[in-house]
């Protein structure tokens, strides 16, 4: 099968994700012809990604979320009137993503979490079948429950994934742990979708603080429990892309480039991880068995928070506060249901792919097998 991806482009946890898919579907005999990411002038495509995918890259600009000005959390009503301003840029991004999707006469198209897939769907309904994946979609799930005081929030969260899944066939929800599927919302829950890197690293217990800043306004935060105990190690990954690969504060200080092969070298050999709870990397921590400490940006990473402790990854709250964070990995234990269902992962969601090919694809497939 020909299988076309597009993928937003916001933080590293759907670009890995379709790295790791397009591994899987080359290995299964599958190919993937082309990958389609969404752009923001807020962020750079990572060099990580240019060099692992083996398909054509090609970019369009999307809607993403503005921070605060001191580029931490993000600020909804400034996203919202940046985006009113762009519609006609989006809408000439709809279109072509519409001329890829005919042009490359892909077989299904995969959507890693990107708007324009859906209200390309919507307002062009290509006959190529469209399959959503990512984690937010479980909270579309009707067994998945949050807390009271998230439900407003929630509310437009998943409005905002069924916008990005308008015209989809099945929504595979990526889960720190195995639930029912729910049938009614076409919605399969699968595992993480970790590199094959991760499987072949050995994690070791090391004496440094490994950590990810999706928004690179919390190294103040960063900075300041620094300033309290210079004497703990901290190495934090950020999107800085002004400055220089590896910007060295001082002698247990650094901040790096975000580069997928250091950041899991550091993530294998750190004595815990702390992170603004981006689902990835917090499914890599609790692979490797290490303590987390969560501070969600927005909404969706307080759900990504929330559903990680109900599988004990780790602590949240609403600042890097290190200390809490090495407090709670003197007692952490790892999660070993977790590295089991993870490392289910390759066949259940090739299962699910394979399972949703079209009827028509499969009688062309019989016929050249009879005519060979």
């Amino acid at each position: 099968m020909k299988f076309l991806f597009i993928v937003q482009g916001e933080g590293r946890g759907h670009l890995t994700q379709a790295i790791t898919l397009e591994s899987i579907l080359r290995r299964s005999g599958h190919e993937v012809v082309e990958v389609l990411v969404g752009k923001s002038e807020s962020r750079r495509l990572p060099g990580f990604f240019n060099r692992s995918i083996q398909a054509p890259i090609k970019q369009f600009v999307s809607p993403n979320f503005l921070p605060t000005h001191n580029n931490k959390r993000v600020n909804l009503t400034r996203s919202v009137l940046y985006n009113l301003m762009k519609l006609p840029t989006y809408a000439e991004s709809i279109r072509f993503i519409y001329r890829r999707i005919c042009e490359t006469k892909a077989d299904m198209v995969i959507n890693f979490y990107e708007l324009l897939t859906g209200l390309t769907y919507f307002f062009y309904r290509p006959s190529v079948p469209h399959i959503c994946i990512g984690h937010q979609y479980l909270f579309l799930h009707k067994d998945f429950k949050l807390p009271q005081a998230f439900r407003k929030k929630l509310l437009c969260l998943n409005f905002f994934s069924r916008l990005t899944a308008l015209g989809a066939s099945e929504h595979l929800a990526l889960s720190f742990r195995s639930m029912p599927d729910d049938s009614t919302n076409r919605i399969r829950v699968v595992p993480p979708l970790l590199r094959r890197d991760v499987f072949q690293v050995e994690p070791v217990a090391g004496n440094y603080i490994h950590g990810y800043l999706l928004n690179s306004g919390f190294s103040e935060s960063v900075l300041q429990w620094h300033k309290a105990c210079p004497e703990v190690p901290l190495r934090f990954f950020w999107d800085r892309w002004q400055e220089p690969a590896v910007k060295q504060v001082d002698d247990t200080l650094s901040f790096y480039q975000l580069d997928d092969v250091e950041f899991l070298r550091q993530m294998a050999g750190c004595k815990a991880y702390a992170s603004t709870a981006g689902f990835e990397s917090v499914c890599e921590a609790l692979y490797l068995g290490k303590p987390i400490l969560m501070v969600p940006a927005h909404i969706e990473q307080e759900c990504n928070a929330y559903d990680a402790m109900q599988s004990r990854a780790g602590i949240v709250d609403d600042k890097f506060d290190l200390g809490k964070l090495l407090g709670f990995s003197e007692t952490y234990q790892r999660n070993e249901e977790f590295v089991g269902w993870v490392e289910s992962a390759e066949t259940l969601i090739l299962n699910e792919l394979e399972r949703m090919i079209p009827d028509d694809f499969l009688q062309h497939m019989y016929l050249v097998e009879e005519y060979v």
